[in-house]
C-alpha cells in the first residue's frame, strides 16, 4: 500500500505538471500551438496510464523509476544521438564531461586478473604526489579487501568529497613491496592541453584534447609561454582527437588569434527569433602568428567551430581530413527530482554563414534512418577574403592528408591489456633508466621480447580478408557450386598470412608505436607521450614545412577554394 501511495503521489505531480503546461497557453495564441498543446496533454495522460498499469499489474515487480528511465530513453531515441535524460546518478559523469573536474585521487584504473591496478596517475594529483606508479595493484581500500572488486566499485571508493582521506594498500609493480598510503582527495582538474612546446625552426605546437571549463585559460598560458620564447614563427594547433565540448571556450580561444569583437559563431533554433551571436571578448596575444590547424574525422563540435571560424576568417590553414560534421547545440533543462534533460536546441553557424552539420536526423524520425546532407542541398559560401567554402559536410581542410588507420590487430592487442602488461614488465627491468622523450623507441630486442610475451596469449582476431573468404565459402555451399570453387577457395586461404605471429610482423611498426607510448607514459605522463608523437608525426612535419613556406601559406589563404566534400 505504501508503494502504491508513493506512486500515486508521483503520478499526481506529473498530472499537475501536465495541467500547468496545458493551462499556460496564452490568450490569443495560434490554433496550431493550442492543438499541439492538446496533443501533448493527451500523450502525457496515455503515458502516465501505461506507467500506472505496468507498475501495479505487470507480472514481475517494476518500479516507477525504471519505467521513467525506459520511457525517457524511448522518447529521446527519436531525436538524435546527442539528447539524453540524465538522472541524479548520471550527473557526476556529466559534470566531469563538461568541467573536467571531480573529487578524487586523480588516476585512471583498470582490471588485471583478480585486482584493479592504477593505470595512469595524473601529474600533480594526490596519487602522483603519494608516489603511485602505473601498474601498482590496489589490495585494499579503507580496510576492505579489494580482491575481485570491479573497477566501478574501486572508482566509487576512491572518489569523494575534496579534503577527505582514503587509505589505500598497494602492491608496487616495480618490486612487489606492499605500502599503505593515505591519500587526501582533491578537486581533480583534467588538463585539456596535453602538450605545448617549440618543435623546430621556431614552430610552436599545442595539442588540445577537449573543450571544458578552463580550456581558454590553459590555451592562453600555452600561447603566452611560446610567445615569451621570442622564437615563435608559426603555430600548429592539433585538434585531430578533439571531440568538442563547451562552445564558449572555443569562442574565447579564437580571441587569442583574432581581434576583439569578431563574430565566431551564431546559434539559431527553430526560427530566427532564437538567433544569438557570439563574438570574441578578449584582446589577442598572437594576432599575427601564422597558424596551421590539424583536424581529423573525430574533430567535432567546438573544435569545428574554432577551426571553421579561423578558416572562414582566412586566419589559419586547416590541414588533415574532413571533420565529423556536428553543427548541433545541446542545452540542459531541469525536469524535476534532480533529473535533467540534455537535448538539441539549435544549430550553430560559423562566420561565413555555413552550418557544418553533416547528418540529417529528421529523416531518422520519418524514415527510420540517418542520412547525410545530399549534394543538391549543399550551399556555397565565401570566406572573408572571397574563397569558396561549403556547408553540410563538416570542415573540409585546405590541405588534405590521407587518413591513417590503425589495424584491428593492434587495437585488439591493446584492448586485451597485453601492451600495458608488457610495459609494466619492461618498467620492472628498466625503471632506473632515463629516456629522451622525443627520440625514445624500444629496441629490436625489446620487440622480440614482446613477441615472446604474446606467443601464449589468446588474441581473438580475424582479418577482414579471411572473414570475407569464410563468407564466400558459406555462400558457395549454399549455392551448390562444384568442387572447383572449393579448390579455388582453399588456394586463397593458403595465401592469407594472418596468424598471430605473422601479424606481429605485418603490423610491427604500429605495435612499436603503441608500446613506445605506453612506456613514455610511465616516465613522462601524457604530456610526454604527446611530445614524442608530435616530434615523430609526418602530418606535423607537413604543417611545419607549410608554415616555413611563407609564399605557399599565403597563397592558400588568398586564393584557394575548398572542395565540396
Amino acid at each position: 500500500m505504501e508503494r502504491f501511495n508513493r506512486f500515486n503521489l508521483g503520478l499526481r505531480s506529473v498530472l499537475v505538471a501536465v495541467a500547468v503546461v496545458i493551462g499556460s497557453v496564452a490568450y490569443g495564441q495560434s490554433k496550431e500551438r493550442t492543438t499541439r498543446d492538446f496533443e501533448l496533454g493527451q500523450a502525457s495522460e496515455v503515458l502516465v496510464n501505461i506507467m500506472r498499469e505496468l507498475e501495479s499489474g505487470f507480472v514481475d515487480e517494476v518500479s516507477a523509476g525504471e519505467l521513467l528511465d525506459a520511457a525517457a530513453t524511448g522518447m529521446i531515441a527519436v531525436t538524435d544521438p546527442y539528447s539524453e535524460y540524465l538522472s541524479e546518478s548520471d550527473m557526476d559523469g556529466f559534470e566531469i564531461m563538461t568541467t573536467g573536474r571531480y573529487g578524487g585521487v586523480g588516476s585512471l584504473i583498470r582490471k588485471r586478473g583478480d585486482y584493479v591496478i592504477f593505470a595512469q596517475p595524473y601529474k600533480g594529483s594526490p596519487s602522483d604526489v603519494a608516489g603511485v606508479k602505473i601498474g601498482d595493484k590496489i589490495l585494499a581500500i579503507d580496510g576492505v579487501d579489494m580482491k575481485g572488486a570491479a573497477t566501478e566499485d574501486i572508482s566509487s571508493r576512491l572518489k569523494g568529497e575534496p579534503q577527505t582521506d582514503v587509505v589505500v594498500v598497494v602492491e608496487r609493480n616495480i618490486d612487489s613491496r606492499v605500502d599503505t598510503l593515505t591519500l587526501r582527495r582533491e578537486r581533480i582538474s583534467i588538463p585539456s592541453v596535453d602538450y605545448s612546446g617549440l618543435l623546430r625552426d621556431g614552430i610552436g605546437y599545442i595539442s588540445h584534447s577537449d573543450f571544458i571549463e578552463g580550456s581558454y585559460d590553459e590555451m592562453r598560458r600555452a600561447v603566452e609561454q611560446l610567445v615569451a620564447t621570442g622564437q615563435l614563427r608559426g603555430l600548429v594547433l592539433d585538434y585531430r582527437s578533439n571531440g568538442g565540448g563547451v562552445m564558449q571556450e572555443a569562442v574565447d580561444i579564437a580571441s587569442l588569434f583574432v581581434p576583439r569583437g569578431q563574430r565566431i559563431v551564431s546559434i539559431m533554433g527553430r526560427d530566427s527569433s532564437s538567433l544569438v551571436h557570439y563574438d570574441t571578448r578578449y584582446a589577442p596575444i598572437a594576432e599575427d602568428i601564422p597558424i596551421v590547424v590539424l583536424v581529423g574525422g573525430t574533430s567535432a563540435s567546438a573544435s569545428e567551430i574554432l577551426s571553421g571560424a579561423l578558416q572562414d576568417m582566412d586566419r589559419a590553414v586547416v590541414m588533415g581530413t574532413r571533420t565529423y560534421g556536428k553543427g548541433l547545440v545541446q542545452g540542459t533543462r531541469y525536469v524535476g527530482y534532480n533529473g535533467y534533460l540534455k537535448y538539441t536546441t539549435a544549430k550553430y553557424y560559423i562566420p561565413s554563414g555555413r552550418c557544418i552539420q553533416s547528418r540529417n536526423y529528421a529523416t531518422m524520425r520519418s524514415e527510420g534512418s540517418v542520412t547525410t546532407v545530399p549534394d543538391s542541398l549543399i550551399t556555397e559560401f565565401r570566406t572573408r577574403g572571397g574563397r569558396k567554402v561549403y556547408d553540410g559536410g563538416g570542415i573540409v581542410p585546405d590541405v588534405k592528408i590521407e587518413p591513417q588507420y590503425i589495424s584491428r590487430f593492434a587495437i585488439t592487442l591493446y584492448a586485451m591489456g597485453y601492451m600495458e602488461d608488457w610495459a609494466d614488465e619492461y618498467m620492472r627491468r628498466n625503471h632506473a633508466k632515463s629516456i629522451d622523450v622525443r627520440s625514445f623507441s624500444i629496441t629490436d630486442e625489446d620487440y622480440a621480447d614482446f613477441c615472446r610475451f604474446i606467443e601464449d596469449k589468446d588474441v581473438p582476431y580475424e582479418s577482414e580478408t579471411r572473414a570475407a573468404l569464410r563468407n564466400l565459402e558459406k555462400a558457395a555451399k549454399n549455392d551448390l557450386y562444384d568442387e572447383r570453387l572449393d579448390e579455388a577457395i582453399e588456394s586463397l586461404q593458403s595465401l592469407i598470412k594472418d596468424d598471430k605471429m605473422s601479424n606481429m610482423e605485418t603490423y610491427r611498426q604500429e605495435i612499436i608505436d603503441a608500446l613506445n607510448a605506453d612506456i613514455i607514459l610511465r616516465y613522462a605522463y601524457r604530456s610526454g607521450v604527446q611530445e614524442n608523437l608530435a616530434a615523430n608525426d609526418e602530418v606535423v612535419d607537413r604543417a611545419i614545412e607549410l608554415l616555413l613556406d611563407t609564399e605557399e601559406y599565403e597563397r592558400i589563404l588568398r586564393e584557394q577554394d575548398l572542395e565540396r566534400r
